[in-house]
């Protein structure tokens, strides 16, 4: 009986057991059930894609899409370029066309649909599926996602993109208007819960502990309401566990958007990232619905734990006060454009390696397989969105709206990346913001934006450089301010001269004057170079190389500066028949931006050398007593090396000799003054006494003479003794 009574116990225990495990993982009425683990992305790169040119700009009219026409398609693989050669006829736009055959993976589990996703499409982006526009992407430098519901039924299908390049002279671009699908593509699942670009930005808290922040916007694509659940996990470099944390959002009806925020305390020994010691942890983010084990989408990302700040005007990097050195770059090689194979993106990392940089920058996002390149590498990043000479494009609201969203979309793209060090928001609007209204709003509202979506780095901006205009507001609100200068080169605007490169010095004193708590950088630097001739010429090798020294000669003399970048570390195509600055009659232009340290095929100029030799001499973390001089401070005791020890004991004991010598001195004048003054009284009294002699023998004489009568005799000689008294 014992037997049976605990054998029922059991059965009853089991029962009630998976009664409350299924009643806990029951999902929300009418929602799929999703598996442990997502299903993983489709690269599309080499998936057998075709194009096909359209330059009459034929293809919508004739039905390109639906499979009319006379189209000649060519297979090719991504990222792909119209024309990898920078040629005349093209840069104004054109137009072509990709096609591929898609098909939902046999795999898929149940729930899950299909979208592409879109790293880069330059200019303009018409989707179409099996003859019918599904989206219209009109960012060239944004990524986006076009959800493909329709393979479901595990049928091919054919997915055509028209790419449109064509431009007017707005918005200005300081690069070649290249066309094309120029980066990556990707067949990924699409849950019933997605999130778009999550961000994991790590803080030091004020106890020394470090959090990495989880920033997730979550949309609930399904039909019925359910609430999100999103869970993140750390590594190590080393790949142990290093801290994890949980969040749950709101009740997300279909079709609603909420904003997830949560921190995750990292655990273990901290590993810093920074430029020679890289250290990447992993972080990954699953999400999936309360009271389910489920996940419909996981992200993962390489990060890494390390502080940037502005402190008294200068730029520090965990803490410590840096020197940036390095050179620009931009996505366009000699044969592929911006549409970069690994090769390239290797080529690149190991030239700005080869030359020193340890930072570099661009006027747009990078390419994510390059950018994570530098992660590895331990080269910054001064990142940036593309708004460049725009102020045109920033009178209205609708306007400044777009421009917003591009630079959203730069900082999603680069947040995640602990490369980059700031996010700058614009390149060379108007130098007096406080005067434009567009401006200055755009300049507020991108500034607002890029703190909210990632609060750990200083905003930025840069800046045209002309002497002889006020500090602006606009400006002064950025934690740091890159310093574009071409003094020497160019010849600035009337009233503002930039011609003499003897201004640079002054106008880095007038920056920090106008802009006492802001870092300063010197983003942009260069000279055009394609010829052999005397360093007085300006074009030749020699005057670049001259050039170059002596900006970084005026950088080295402006201890309040915290570094300096060169445009570019090699040549790019900017627009056709580009001059270059240099003016000179006759001279050849070419659609190629010649400033380059390297030519567009490769070769080293002999400025090269002079930048590569100034990186290396040139420490990243600055010393305290470069900083002390720099914020007019003196070195703490405890900083001192032993030759500043050695300097200051002497002139202490130098102090205290020559306080012994005036001590000395002191009282050898005052031995002296005092014996003079008792000589003088002594002297004095004799010469009473001889002159009471003298009137007294007087006296006698006279009354024996009897001259005066013997009472007036004695009362003569009785005024003689107060006389000499």
């Amino acid at each position: 009986m014992v037997r049976r009574a605990a054998a029922c116990w059991s059965v009853v225990a089991l029962l009630c057991t998976a009664w409350s495990a299924t009643a806990i993982a029951a999902p929300a009425p009418g929602a799929p059930v999703a598996p442990v683990a997502p299903p993983r992305a489709v690269n599309l790169d080499s998936a057998g894609w075709e194009y096909a040119p359209d330059p009459a700009n034929a293809g919508l009219r004739d039905g390109w899409q639906a499979g009319h026409g006379a189209a000649t398609w060519s297979a090719v693989d991504l990222p792909h370029t119209f024309d990898p050669q920078p040629d005349a006829r093209t840069f104004h736009g054109t137009t072509g066309w990709y096609r591929i055959r898609l098909q939902r993976p046999t795999d898929s589990p149940a729930g899950f649909d299909w979208g592409v996703h879109f790293e880069q499409v330059r200019r303009v982006a018409d989707v179409f599926l099996d003859g019918r526009r599904v989206a219209v992407h009109s960012d060239p430098y944004a990524p986006f996602t076009v959800a493909l519901p329709q393979l479901r039924d595990g049928r091919p299908h054919e997915l055509m993109v028209r790419a449109d390049n064509h431009k007017a002279k707005e918005p200005r671009e300081g690069w070649w208007n290249w066309g094309g699908m120029t980066r990556q593509a990707s067949l990924v699942p699409l849950g019933q819960l997605s999130v778009d670009q999550p961000g994991f930005l790590p803080r030091r808290n004020a106890d020394g502990s470090w959090t990495v922040t989880v920033d997730a916007s979550v949309t609930n694509r399904g039909s019925a309401t359910v609430t999100p659940r999103l869970a993140a996990r750390l590594s190590s470099p080393s790949g142990a566990p290093a801290g994890s944390g949980t969040a749950t959002s709101r009740a997300l009806a279909p079709g609603e958007t909420a904003r997830v925020r949560f921190g995750v305390k990292v655990t273990g020994d901290i590993k810093l990232w920074g430029p020679g010691h890289p250290a990447l942890y992993g972080a990954s983010l699953s999400t999936g619905t309360t009271g389910s084990r489920s996940v419909w989408q996981r992200d993962s990302a390489r990060i890494g734990l390390r502080t940037v700040s502005v402190q008294n005007g200068l730029l520090e990097v965990n803490d410590q006060p840096v020197e940036l050195r390095g050179a620009s770059i931009q996505e366009d090689v000699d044969g592929h454009g911006p549409a970069l194979t690994d090769s390239d993106i290797n080529g690149i990392v190991a030239q700005l390696k080869a030359v020193g940089a340890n930072v570099t920058r661009a006027h747009y996002a990078l390419d994510q397989r390059l950018q994570a390149k530098l992660d590895q590498a331990g080269i910054m990043v001064w990142s940036q969105a593309p708004i460049y000479h725009r102020d045109r494009l920033l009178e209205t609201q609708a306007q400044r709206d777009v421009a917003i969203s591009t630079v959203r979309a730069a900082v999603l793209q680069t947040r995640d990346h602990p490369s980059t060090i700031t996010h700058s928001v614009a390149n060379e609007l108007s130098v007096i913001p406080d005067k434009v209204p567009g401006t200055a709003a755009f300049l507020s509202a991108a500034r607002e934006a890029t703190l909210d979506l990632d609060p750990t780095l200083p905003t930025s901006v840069d800046t045209l450089s002309y002497p002889g205009y006020a500090r602006q507001n606009a400006y002064a609100a950025f934690s740091l301010l890159g310093i574009n200068s071409y003094f020497g080169w160019y010849p600035g605007k009337p009233g503002h001269s930039t011609a003499d490169i003897r201004s640079l010095a002054p106008y880095l004193a007038q920056m920090r004057t106008m802009y006492p708590n802001s870092g300063l950088v010197l983003t942009e630097f260069g000279a055009e170079a394609t010829m052999t001739g005397p360093a007085s010429e300006k074009q030749t090798y020699a005057f670049q190389s001259l050039y170059t020294q002596d900006v970084l000669k005026a950088v080295a003399a402006a201890p309040t500066l915290s570094g300096a970048i060169y445009w570019t570390l090699r040549e790019f195509a900017i627009k056709p028949a580009w001059d270059g600055g240099a003016e000179i009659p006759g001279a050849d232009r070419d659609s190629i931006h010649h400033k380059g340290l390297i030519t567009y095929d490769g070769r080293p100029k002999p400025a090269y050398d002079v930048l590569k030799k100034d990186i290396r001499s040139t420490a990243v973390n600055r010393s305290p007593a470069d900083v002390a001089y720099a914020l007019g401070t003196r070195v703490p005791d405890g900083q001192r090396g032993p030759v500043g020890f050695g300097v200051a004991l002497a002139i202490l004991l130098a102090v205290f000799v020559l306080l012994l010598v005036d001590v000395w001195a002191f009282r050898g004048w005052r031995l002296v003054a005092l014996e003079e003054a008792r000589d003088a009284r002594r002297a004095a009294r004799r010469r009473a006494r001889v002159a009471a002699r003298a009137h007294a023998l007087a006296l006698e004489e006279a009354h024996a003479a009897g001259s005066l009568h013997a009472s007036d005799a004695r009362r003569e000689r009785d005024r003689v003794p107060a006389a000499v008294a």
